[in-house]
């Protein structure tokens, strides 16, 4: 499937992205290869193919949940470098 301009303008208003005439081309010329490159893919037969849940064999260790004694509020006020009226002062973050 070739890109063409109407549908490439289309997507990148939906995108809300701006592009010059050059880099709009190359975004076109991209776009129309890796549009390409899944129809290949779709030529695939993968009917007797498992789906992968993740690209890695490793095996995720778990531990049963277990029931323990909670973190109390004092004990956080005491750790805390700030407390103050039941809140945690933390550094401003935002401007």
């Amino acid at each position: 499937m070739k890109i063409d301009e109407s549908y490439f303008d289309k997507i990148a208003h939906l995108a809300r992205l701006n592009f010059n005439e050059i880099e709009k081309k190359e975004m076109m010329s991209d776009m129309s290869k890796i549009i390409s490159w899944v129809e290949k893919l779709e030529e695939l037969d993968t009917e007797n193919i498992e789906p992968l849940t993740s690209m890695s064999l490793e095996i995720n260790v778990l531990r049963e949940d277990q029931v323990s004694e909670h973190l109390n509020q004092s004990s956080a006020e005491m750790n805390a470098p700030e407390f103050r009226n039941g809140f945690f002062k933390v550094p401003k973050v935002i401007e």
